[in-house]
């Protein structure tokens, strides 16, 4: 297994995509990549992400509508917005955006 590197973001921050137009919560981290080779090799090679870095699984939001994105953490940056991300999937494990972050709900633990 590749050695992983340290993750720059945690569980409940805010982040937003380098690139594309959207932004959302931590959910889970992966120490590298752990999602399908079929994902992986879907991605254009010149803007494929190195593999041995942390991904991030997001509850994600853009103009379009919420949803589950899978990110590597050079694509991702803090956020800077400062408001709460509007998925309905956020209250089954935070309580509410609080300091610019979401806290996980009490009796949960990652």
């Amino acid at each position: 297994m590749p050695r992983a590197s340290r993750a720059n973001f945690a569980i409940g921050d805010i982040v937003r995509h380098r690139q594309f137009d959207f932004r959302g919560v931590v959910f889970d981290i992966d120490p590298v990549f752990a999602n399908s080779e079929e994902w992986y090799e879907q991605i254009p090679q010149e803007r494929r992400p190195r593999r041995e870095q942390p991904y991030y699984h997001l509850f994600a939001e853009n103009e379009e509508g919420a949803y589950i994105a899978y990110v590597s953490q050079q694509n991702l940056v803090e956020d800077g917005d400062g408001g709460p991300v509007d998925h309905p999937q956020i209250e089954q494990l935070f309580d509410e955006f609080e300091d610019g972050r979401y806290p996980l709900l009490r009796g949960l633990s990652h």
